[in-house]
């Protein structure tokens, strides 16, 4: 099985067309993740994602939301705790602050990124 970090996800979701290298990368995350092989996710990642998406890129609640519905689908994709990230979701849905359903079952988790504007989210 593989595990993927914040950036195979970030790349796989975010597209940044201004940087070759970010594009790149974005292909490269797209072959690993449609590739069907088991892949794992951990908490701490998911809660960086969510964290680069809405605190970084300024992604919406309803964009993160779907990020996340589409991560869930991937039948290959094993998320570490995903119960809770179901729950956040629905409390995201409700309403509610996602970010904060998440952050209640983890630790703090540092990183530095280079922002981008452009979004590449699934279909649906």
């Amino acid at each position: 099985m593989i595990g993927l970090d914040t950036n195979v996800l970030a790349r796989y979701y975010i597209a940044d067309e201004s940087d070759a290298e970010a594009t790149r990368q974005h292909a490269a995350a797209h072959r690993l993740i449609e590739s069907g092989q088991a892949l794992m996710v951990c908490k701490t990642v998911v809660l960086e994602l969510e964290w680069v998406m809405r605190g970084y890129y300024g992604f919406s609640a309803q964009e993160i939301a779907v990020v996340f519905h589409h991560l869930l689908s991937l039948s290959h994709v094993m998320v570490e705790d995903r119960d809770t990230l179901a729950q956040a979701l629905a409390h995201g849905e409700a309403g509610l602050d996602m970010a904060d359903a998440l952050h209640t079952q983890a630790i703090a988790t540092a990183t530095v990124w280079r922002r981008s504007t452009t979004r590449n989210l699934p279909d649906g």
